[in-house]
């Protein structure tokens, strides 16, 4: 909800890296209402973006062509070659991608809202697995892997998006207060106001994956040192 640094072309400071949207702090900083969002991610995306990469990508004719015959290219383009025929020839074959991918939006819209409960995000973890397992037996992927296949495209963005769906899910359960755009039912005052627990989650999280879907994410934790200015909560009703 805003925080990144960025010059005028929308880059941050690690140079090639871009911030668009509401992930950046260049236009409305902590005002994070949805229509500002929503208009910052627009303009992000329809008017500044495109006149200000190409002044990034203008030095890279400069650069030396990387030659793709090394192991390492071999290897990568192996592991793509496994994952689409995997893709292609599941188990059971017979569930499109959207048909799956509804599923997994009602999953994340009724137990990973911006409003979310303990017992709520557990079930969610459960039916994500769930999601993960009937992905990966009964997808079914029409066409072949040569050229233009855009159910293929769906399915490993798909793929990436249950995934990312533990991954919030995960975060949203270990992080039992309300604070931001994150509300937990079990952490507010008796006004239905958000309450923070500052004391146990004053941190940035990371979480680093280890490699296999059944496996749990390490939660990595930078905490945060505020020098200067004074922690208050924000209240809406005054």
């Amino acid at each position: 909800m805003g925080g990144l640094w960025v010059d005028y072309e929308l880059q941050t400071s690690i140079k090639g890296l871009f911030a668009l949207g509401e992930c950046n702090f260049s236009d409305h900083g902590a005002n994070r209402l949805g229509a500002s969002a929503l208009m910052q991610g627009l303009s992000d995306g329809y008017f500044v973006i495109p006149y200000t990469l190409q002044n990034y990508l203008s030095d890279q004719i400069t650069v030396p062509l990387y030659s793709t015959d090394r192991p390492e290219f071999e290897e990568a383009e192996k592991g793509v070659e496994a994952e689409m025929h995997r893709l292609m020839n599941t188990k059971f074959h017979d569930q499109s991608v959207d048909s799956i991918h509804k599923k997994l939006y009602g999953i994340m819209w009724n137990y990973v809202g911006m409003a979310r409960n303990k017992e709520g995000l557990e079930k969610a973890l459960k039916m994500l697995k769930d999601i993960r397992v009937e992905f990966d037996e009964h997808v079914r992927i029409p066409g072949s892997r040569e050229g233009l296949n855009v159910e293929l495209d769906k399915a490993i963005h798909l793929r990436d998006f249950i995934t990312m769906g533990e991954l919030i899910a995960y975060d949203a359960l270990n992080r039992n207060e309300s604070c931001g755009g994150h509300f937990r039912e079990e952490s507010q005052t008796e006004d239905g106001e958000a309450k923070r627990d500052d004391e146990n989650y004053m941190y940035v999280a990371c979480w680093k994956y280890n490699g296999s879907d059944e496996t749990a994410p390490e939660l990595l934790k930078e905490d945060l040192n505020y020098q200067y200015i004074k922690v208050q909560t924000r209240n809406y009703k005054s």
